[in-house]
């Protein structure tokens, strides 16, 4: 599969009604970009891949929106919105918050986010100019899964958003 097929097939994954084969999100993933961490820096909104993953529906359940990576040394992993609307970071849920790495998951470096307080690390590939697709790995997962995938849109105009953002 080609990058252009893969953009397409994440499109269509994303609109989904019903469960997303992980089969089919880890062929995406082999055709996608990796990136660096300091390209990844800004405000991020996020969603889930429904795979059947135990974690599918808990972010939502916390109110998270997405994350923000306003230096590769300070990320909130774990950005929520509180009952009146505001966001806020749950240093709780996330055990702390988190900091930007280049790690090598199936073979390929790639811009990770690795938690400061529990052994999860979340995998970063670019889709397009303002879209990641994340794969959640942690402790104790065997190399073939079950993975927790997950996407996240740049919010345009948001501090910390890099300018002249189609030059990746």
């Amino acid at each position: 599969m080609d990058v252009l097929e893969a953009r397409e097939r994440f499109r269509r994954l994303r609109e989904q009604d019903g469960p997303v084969d992980p089969a089919e999100l880890d062929a995406i993933w082999a055709a996608l970009a990796t990136v660096r961490p300091e390209d990844i820096l800004g405000e991020w909104q996020g969603g889930e891949f429904p795979t059947g993953h135990p974690l599918n529906g808990m972010l939502a359940k916390a109110g998270w929106y997405g994350k923000t990576f306003t230096a590769v040394d300070d990320v909130k992993p774990l950005m929520c919105r509180d009952t009146e609307g505001g966001l806020y970071s749950n240093r709780e849920l996330g055990k702390g918050e988190a900091s930007l790495w280049t790690v090598e998951f199936r073979g390929e470096t790639t811009a990770t986010m690795v938690y400061d307080g529990q052994p999860v690390f979340d995998h970063f590939k670019r889709v397009d100019d303002t879209t990641l697709m994340g794969i959640m790995n942690a402790k104790g997962v065997p190399p073939e899964g079950p993975f927790y995938y997950f996407f996240l849109e740049r919010v345009p105009g948001a501090p910390g958003t890099r300018s002249g953002e189609g030059s990746w």
